[in-house]
């Protein structure tokens, strides 16, 4: 059964979403001469490049990968940024490599980091890897889907430009999904020592800011760590090698490990076309002194080392937010990609509250919009502040982008049912969608999401509103949510609760058997109530 809210929900997601749709197939034709690099970088995308030669390089198709380490069984949205890098390279006609840290995952990356990673047992590691494999391979359909329905040209340099299906098609089947764990497994030690070890020299490996940063801190740095920077190096040196990899995309943490992979390849290639000219420390050298260059004046086209072979590094701006805090958090919590650890209404409600000072900045990353729409887009928002139209579009582009159309609509359905509008309520202040809202529309709108919970009524008809909060998770103790109660901030069914012994009655509920429970509007919980 489909609630007057949702009609009301699906006929203005439509309305935004064919406007969006017409901003995007209105683009700049000039656009399309501009190269991948200039369009990042015009985007907010790029912090540094290893060498201006990049720009001619981009010219041809290339290839170009970015790591991940499977630290985790999901990504997050953190993560978002090098994939999406990766989605405009190879929307552009160019190939793109997303590697799977199964080796490196194992030692953990020091790179901004003040304490050793813990270290994962083979059955954990065997888990993230799967799960972050199918998320990538799930992330570039969803991301192909969403380019072709925003009328964007996919480029195949076989077949030209193009919005044809095969070109979607193609775009999905051509990004690789690579484990680094395939190549290294069978390396032994003394193999790694007399190859990447003797190419490598240690006086640039503690130059990297990762490696100094640790050892004047109290806890140090481990050998394992310390080495991690040769392991990422002798990733990207296999791809040059065995597919063609001449880019590598990382964030502004990996620079120095970036480094470390291009001096590896040229030494490499070096010491095969000739064996006496192996050292070049000259190389090593102009590396430590770009990596030791202040923050904020590093060039962005910094030449790194002289060399005919082509190896490139770009990285991407640690994305932060007005407030100076890491992306990516909300309450404390990551937010996945996973829908079962994040739904795709709370992945939604993520991009909807984004700041106005950040709003700006995260639609030129974030979504594939033209600049020139999003200046539009931000011009209308001066004019109208209150209506929050560019925060809208965010959420609604990155959760199609993420989750997909059916993911979308299903965020919206829950946004709508969770945040009643203010048309929505009435005299008093309530909500009427909760008047006519079925609790089956609710079972088939929450179904997955983590917040919901389905539970026999006797099960909780006696324990106290506090305490069900406390053992749900949406308050960590009962003074807490006595805290939010005389706050005013704690709600069952849009009314407040004014006292931490009230129960729930089956009267109170919604079509008898729906309770929502909030705290302010950023935390909930939804209960079916047998």
């Amino acid at each position: 059964m489909v609630t007057t809210a949702a009609l009301l929900s699906s006929r203005q997601s439509f309305r935004i979403s064919r406007r969006i749709s017409r901003l995007l197939r209105r683009r700049n034709l000039s656009s399309t001469s501009k190269s991948v690099i200039q369009e990042l970088d015009e985007r907010g995308f790029i912090a540094a490049l290893t060498s201006p030669k990049i720009h001619q390089h981009v010219s041809k198709p290339t290839t170009i990968y970015a790591g991940v380490d499977p630290s985790a069984s999901s990504l997050h949205v953190g993560n978002l940024l090098p994939l999406l890098g990766l989605l405009h390279f190879q929307a552009k006609g160019h190939q793109s490599i997303c590697l799977i840290g199964g080796a490196t995952g194992s030692i953990g990356d020091p790179s901004g980091r003040s304490t050793e990673r813990k270290a994962l047992t083979p059955e954990e590691l065997a888990i993230n890897v799967q799960g972050i494999t199918a998320q990538v391979h799930r992330f570039f359909s969803t991301g192909s889907a969403y380019l072709e329905n925003r009328g964007i040209e996919i480029i195949n340099p076989s077949k030209g430009k193009g919005k044809a299906k095969e070109q979607t098609e193609s775009l999905v089947a051509g990004v690789k999904v690579v484990d680094n764990y395939e190549w290294t497994k069978n390396v032994t030690l003394l193999d790694f020592l007399r190859g990447p070890g003797k190419l490598s020299r240690v006086s640039a490996m503690l130059s990297r800011d990762s490696v100094k940063n640790r050892l004047s801190s109290d806890s140090g740095i481990s050998y394992t760590e310390f080495t991690y920077q040769l392991l990422q190096a002798f990733d990207f040196s296999h791809l040059w090698k065995e597919h063609g990899c001449r880019i590598q995309l990382g964030g502004s943490d990996q620079w120095g490990n970036i480094v470390s992979g291009i001096d590896l390849i040229k030494r490499t290639h070096s010491m095969s076309s000739s064996p006496e000219s192996v050292a070049l420390d000259h190389d090593y050298h102009a590396a430590a002194k770009a990596e030791n260059s202040p923050s904020g004046t590093r060039n962005k086209e910094s030449e790194i080392v002289e060399e005919e072979v082509e190896a490139y590094g770009m990285t991407i701006p640690l994305l932060t937010t007005s407030t100076g805090e890491k992306f990516g958090k909300s309450a404390g919590n990551a937010i996945w990609l996973d829908e079962k650890r994040t739904s795709p209404a709370e992945f939604y409600q993520f991009f909807l509250r984004t700041t106005d000072e950040d709003i700006s900045k995260y639609l030129k990353l974030f979504t594939f919009l033209p600049l020139h729409e999003v200046d539009t887009i931000m011009a209308e928002h001066e004019q109208s502040r209150s209506q929050r139209i560019p925060q809208k579009v965010l959420a609604k582009e990155v959760t199609e982008l993420v989750h997909g159309p059916e993911g979308l609509a299903k965020a919206l359905q829950i946004t709508s049912i969770l945040f009643p509008s203010k048309i929505q309520r009435n005299s008093a202040g309530l909500s009427d969608i909760y008047k006519t809202l079925k609790s089956q529309d609710i079972l088939d709108s929450f179904e997955g999401d983590p917040r919901f919970h389905k539970i026999p009524f006797d099960d909780i008809h006696k324990m106290t509103i506090s305490k069900l909060c406390v053992v749900y998770g949406l308050c960590k103790s009962r003074g807490e949510a006595s805290k939010f109660i005389s706050q005013g901030s704690l709600t069952m069914n849009d009314r407040k609760i004014n006292d931490p012994r009230d129960i729930i009655r089956r009267q109170q509920l919604i079509d008898g058997k729906i309770a929502i429970l909030k705290v302010g509007n950023k935390k909930q919980l939804v209960f079916y109530l047998e």
